[in-house]
């Protein structure tokens, strides 16, 4: 089945979307959760320690969708740093919690060792209404790159180059869900005017590395940790984990700078996209913001053992 069997209800198929298919589909979404409530009421309940910073706000309701930024400071004046971003998709929901979990539970243990920077929702509209894109019908994560015309990627690299801070490690959380396929592939090609070719969710956890810059013991390292809360996901028939070339147990590579991806925005020697499968039947939503916590901890003891 082609993307052209595949209804989308939006637009004329074979045709790219105008400025009135994006506002149709942009009036189409609603509000399913509270930002305050499920995130930035948990920074709020941050202890003085953490250092919370406004580096943007979405311009589309700039009181509602702050962009906030935690910052745990190590007691070393030199101590290494390491950024961990969630959200970048709104809807991948354990990214977001994953990381809040870990502020509250595990971000001072670090303390002295390591600057911990966290970003916990960088598409605040997107975690509201449980969607992909932003309300430009963009994706943020193919739009790290200079004058992006995504509001949540610019804010987060204009935020990152003022700092003037060498990351050693940056990890970000994502999750697969099996909207992507019933919702979101088809939407894109609906936009795009293109066909689009049905796929398979991975079941389980993966990590994305760097095709330039893989670190393959970094990956294990995270898929050890991971393994000890939840399954990690198989290759198929062909040897991959959609449609690339697992390179070990759970651990593909993209070309994260190419694609404009988020975990590209630093020079970091440690880089990961993290992947999680909340609609598997042999994990819960509990487990899999666990996983992302156990992926965090995995992936920074490595870090700080391998400098």
């Amino acid at each position: 089945m082609r993307a052209m069997d595949r209804f989308y209800p939006i637009g004329t198929p074979g045709e790219p979307w105008g400025d009135a298919e994006k506002l149709e589909w942009f009036e189409s979404q609603a509000v399913q959760r509270s930002y305050h409530e499920e995130v930035l009421s948990k920074i709020e309940a941050l202890d003085a320690s953490f250092d919370v910073d406004r580096y943007g706000a979405l311009p589309l309701d700039p009181e509602r969708y702050p962009l906030l930024a935690v910052t745990v400071t190590a007691d070393q004046t030199d101590a290494p740093w390491a950024l961990i971003t969630g959200g970048v998709h709104g809807y991948e929901t354990s990214g977001v919690q994953g990381v809040l979990a870990f502020l509250h539970a595990h971000a001072a243990d670090y303390r002295d060792q390591l600057n911990v920077l966290v970003l916990p929702c960088v598409s605040p509209w997107g975690y509201e209404v449980i969607n992909r894109w932003n309300p430009n019908c963009l994706d943020p994560n193919r739009s790290f790159f200079a004058d992006s015309p995504s509001e949540e990627a610019a804010s987060l690299m204009t935020f990152i180059a003022g700092l003037d801070v060498d990351f050693v490690v940056h990890m970000d959380l994502h999750e697969t869900t099996d909207s992507d396929e019933t919702e979101f592939r088809p939407a894109v090609a609906a936009r795009d005017g293109v066909a689009s070719d049905p796929g398979l969710i991975p079941d389980g956890f993966y990590t994305v590395g760097d095709t330039e810059n893989p670190q393959p013991g970094f990956q294990a390292a995270i898929i050890a940790g991971v393994e000890k809360v939840t399954h990690i996901a198989p290759a198929d028939e062909a040897g991959q984990i959609i449609g690339s070339d697992v390179t070990q147990h759970g651990v593909i590579n993209y070309p994260l700078a190419e694609l404009s991806l988020c975990a590209s925005v630093t020079s970091a020697r440690f880089t990961t996209t993290t992947e999680v499968y909340p609609d598997s039947p042999n994990a819960t939503p509990q487990i899999c913001i666990e996983a992302q916590v156990a992926a965090v901890r995995g992936g920074l003891d490595f870090a700080l053992a391998n400098l």
